[in-house]
């Protein structure tokens, strides 16, 4: 019952929070941003950002797209999912995204974090390259150094000083595209920590009995709180536990594919998130089930439920800390414990409990018509001395004749 109740009130709660939280649509891309002649820090935000024109100062900018395809006197500060330059700049550029494209041309330095960084054949850096990117392509031409984390570094332009580069792999640089040294440096290895056996075994221990500790708190307070709820739901465990295997089984195919199913739709999406809260509740309470059962097997007398609780709680908890026996013993656990539960609720439905057995109609008395005695009249009077006969074995005999009255 508590169950239902706590289902009921998920569900309307969370289908009013559903109805009030309704998104508002999303906003529409920000147009093309066109701008010539303007003076002093430039600030962009928007989904589609190209600062066109000549901007005389620095431009900052966040979007999902950034494209700088003008004249830029100062720095380009940008992070976007793509951010492209066509232009120019002459200051330094310090940019962050997923795909990073220079094709034009900047004057200074370049600080660059991207999951591709590309310089095109028509790109250039007048200083120096620093950056940190998956994949790092250079075909135009860098002014002084590059120093990059990198996973794929491919050099096909020119560089005029020198290659640092930390990588787990050589990179592809054509011959004479590097005017000064190329040092590849070895990212740093994680120390592996070599365990001990014995802190291995000690761990395993410290679960072992942590579980214990904790599961056994569980069992007991059910056994405290639910002895009889306990009870009835094992009790299907008792005659017919392949039945019980079976439902368990088929439900845990079938109830988590409905859930999904409500999921997805608009009105039954609450009533699945509900569901799910009880599913896994009921899940949850398959190891207090199974372990009630397993100290009903091994007590048949009559122990108290949290003693049977507690011992088959610990049969149970060992069980599942023995590898691979570990794997059945849940399964197990779970497809009977959740098949006892749900023949027990499904036995404890309205409709299908059994009535109280009804009495039959009662036995007729046992009477003696008037024909008969009249019979027996009948045939006292054909006995010697008019002596009646005793009424049949069972019959009633009639009533004494009322006393005489006064004399008038």
């Amino acid at each position: 019952m508590a169950l239902v109740l706590a289902a009921a009130i998920l569900t309307l709660g969370t289908g009013a929070a559903a109805v009030a939280a309704s998104p508002a649509p999303y906003p529409a891309p920000t147009a093309a941003s066109e701008v010539d002649g303007r003076e002093g820090p430039q600030f962009y935000a928007g989904a589609f950002i190209d600062v066109s024109g000549a901007i005389d100062g620095d431009v900052y900018a966040a979007g999902q797209s950034v494209t700088i395809s003008g004249d830029v006197t100062g720095d380009v500060i940008a992070a976007a999912q793509t951010i492209t330059i066509t232009g120019t700049v002459d200051g330094d550029v310090r940019l962050a995204g997923q795909d990073v494209s220079i094709t034009g041309e900047v004057s200074r330095s370049g600080t660059v974090f991207a999951s591709n960084f590309t310089v095109d054949d028509s790109g250039s850096f007048g200083d120096d390259v620093v950056a940190a990117a998956g994949r790092v392509t250079i075909a135009g031409d860098v002014g002084r150094d590059v120093a990059v984390s990198v996973g794929r570094l491919v050099i096909d332009g020119s560089v005029g000083g020198s290659v640092t580069y930390m990588s787990r792999d050589d990179a592809q640089i054509a011959d004479g595209a590097v005017d000064g040294t190329v040092e590849r440096v070895e990212p740093p290895q994680t120390p592996r920590v070599e365990v001990s056996p014995w802190a291995v075994f000690i761990g395993w221990i410290l679960g072992v009995f942590y579980s214990l500790v904790a599961l056994s708190l569980i069992t007991l307070l059910a056994g405290l709180l639910f002895p009889r709820w306990l009870h009835r739901v094992t009790d299907h465990l008792i005659p017919s536990p392949w039945k019980a295997l079976l439902v368990g089984f088929v439900a845990s195919i079938a109830v988590p594919l409905a859930l999904l199913f409500l999921a997805v739709t608009i009105i039954g999406a609450p009533l699945a998130l509900a569901g799910a809260l009880v599913w896994t509740l009921m899940v949850f309470a398959t190891f207090v089930y199974g372990a009630y059962y397993i100290g009903r097997l091994l007590f048949r007398g009559t122990q108290h439920p949290v003693v049977k609780a507690l011992v088959g709680g610990v049969i149970l908890i060992v069980a599942l800390q023995i590898p691979w026996l570990n794997v059945v013993v849940w399964l197990a656990m779970v497809f009977f414990g959740l098949g006892a539960q749900l023949l027990e609720i499904n036995g404890q439905r309205p409709w299908h409990l059994t009535p109280a057995a009804t009495l039959g109609p009662p036995a007729p008395a046992h009477t003696t018509s008037e024909a008969h005695y009249s019979a027996g009249g009948a045939v006292a009077s054909q006995q010697p001395g008019g002596a009646t006969p005793p009424p049949p074995a069972g019959a009633i005999p009639p009533p004494p004749p009322p006393p005489p009255g006064p004399a008038v």
